[in-house]
């Protein structure tokens, strides 16, 4: 079946297409095969009524619909490969015409845009490796001391920041108590702010032994519809009050923490690794820059299809990490006080510089052409069974005819590699690097 192509706005291809009438009279009997059991005239059992008789009986109109699906099926991929078409969206089928002469239709279909690639070679971009020194040390060692910390009950002074309070609470609104607002012998981090606004701050300054009430106010983001914005009153009682004790920094801290005997090698250790990480995440946030400084030198008219389609697809791998975790998207997002479409529109800024940026090294390696070698394939199959804990073989009868698809992610990393290679490394600004220090420590 020939096809022409008419290329309309925003990466819109129009397909024009013609069966003939000996084509749509075979898809007319495919169709009767499929559909005979369900047509019924007197005189003939349920699915023994001839074909020209269903025609005469019901019309010819109503097999069309399965023969149709049966011709645009066939040649929709045809005219695809014929045409070298990258879609990107579920194609629209609009039959135009049929008659006697056959079947005349369009195909409607979003493809992958045309653009020119600006400047990709030796680009601008900032690198910032974040700075390892004894305070960063310190601050590991302070988080391991309190990892192992240990609590001990005080009677001698009131609760304060940093302690933990044993207690019963029970939350009441216009004087009733509300659901999910009571509960006992619960362990209170204070200052942990795992309660509302208020709250923990008012348990601090109390004693063991202690019933107190205390006023809060729910926030306007607050999952529970009722409680959104209102005034609380909280009963309140100590039990006890526990205090972290952290351990001694020391030879013996180190025995216990860690395979090494002196707490010199513990530091030595850390701050290797504190090293390590550095580089990398540097080396990462390098390439992510590069990556954005090719992408801003190079303009696409991106069809709102492959955003669409990005969207989805961060939308469920957001959903599944969080899974992961015990927590489901929908409950999160109430609590959030957000709708799904609100997240995604948040979302939806990040969803198109991905895109571009996809497209743009898609294009690059088109050029670049760089070749994966059979020792580069199987290193990365060997890590992907590390990663999921398979042999090699599984991995590759796993990837089945998939094995172009790894291949084509080693090769956009070559091409990302080669890019941050040519690239320039310039200094950030004071004002850049304190927010990258502030994201670092978050």
């Amino acid at each position: 079946m020939a096809s022409t192509i008419e290329k309309k706005e925003n990466s819109v291809v129009e397909i024009s297409l013609q069966a003939t009438r000996e084509e749509f009279d075979a898809a007319l009997k495919k169709s009767f095969s499929k559909n005979k059991k369900k047509f019924q005239v007197p005189g003939f059992r349920k699915g023994k009524v001839p074909y020209a008789l269903v025609v005469q009986y019901y019309g010819e109109g109503v097999l069309y619909e399965d023969a149709i699906d049966d011709i645009a099926n066939t040649a929709y991929p045809e005219a695809i490969k014929e045409h070298e078409l990258q879609p990107v969206s579920r194609p629209d089928l609009d039959v135009e015409e049929i008659n006697e002469e056959g079947m005349k239709y369009k195909i409607i279909v979003t493809v992958k845009p045309e653009f020119t690639l600006g400047k990709y070679e030796g680009v601008e971009a900032v690198y910032f490796k974040r700075e390892v020194n004894d305070e960063t040390i310190g601050e590991e060692l302070e988080r391991m001391q309190k990892r192992n910390a240990s609590l001990e009950e005080v009677t001698d002074r009131p609760a304060a920041e940093g302690d933990t309070a044993v207690i019963d609470y029970e939350g009441f609104k216009d004087g009733v108590a509300f659901d999910g607002g009571k509960g006992e012998n619960y362990s209170l981090k204070l200052g942990s702010h795992s309660f509302i606004p208020g709250f923990e701050e008012q348990v601090i300054g109390h004693n063991a032994g202690e019933e107190f009430a205390i006023q809060v106010k729910f926030p306007e983001q607050y999952h529970a519809e009722d409680l959104k914005g209102a005034d609380a009153t909280f009963n309140v009682k100590i039990h006890t009050i526990k205090a972290e004790i952290l351990p001694e920094l020391d030879d013996e801290f180190a025995k216990d923490v860690s395979e090494f005997d002196t707490l010199d090698e513990l530091k030595a250790d850390i701050r290797e690794k504190q090293e390590k990480a550095a580089e990398e995440d540097a080396k990462a946030a390098f390439e992510n820059e590069v990556v954005r400084a090719v992408s801003e030198n190079t303009q696409i008219d991106i069809p709102d299809v492959m955003v669409e389609n990005e969207l989805e697809s961060m939308v469920q791998d957001q959903a599944m990490r969080m899974q992961q975790s015990g927590i489901e998207l929908d409950m999160y997002l109430g609590y959030m006080g957000q709708t799904l479409d609100q997240y995604k529109e948040s979302m939806r800024p990040m969803a198109r510089v991905r895109v571009k940026s996809n497209l743009v090294i898609e294009k690059i390696t088109e050029e670049l052409d760089p070749e994966v070698t059979d020792e580069e394939y199987n290193e990365e199959i060997e890590k992907m069974a590390k990663a999921y804990s398979m042999e090699v073989d599984e991995i590759k009868n796993a990837l089945g005819d998939t094995s172009d698809y790894l291949k084509d992610s080693i090769r956009a990393r070559k091409t990302v590699e080669y890019l941050t290679e040519k690239a320039v490394k310039t200094e950030p600004k004071k004002d850049e690097e304190s927010d990258k220090e502030e994201k670092t420590e978050e």
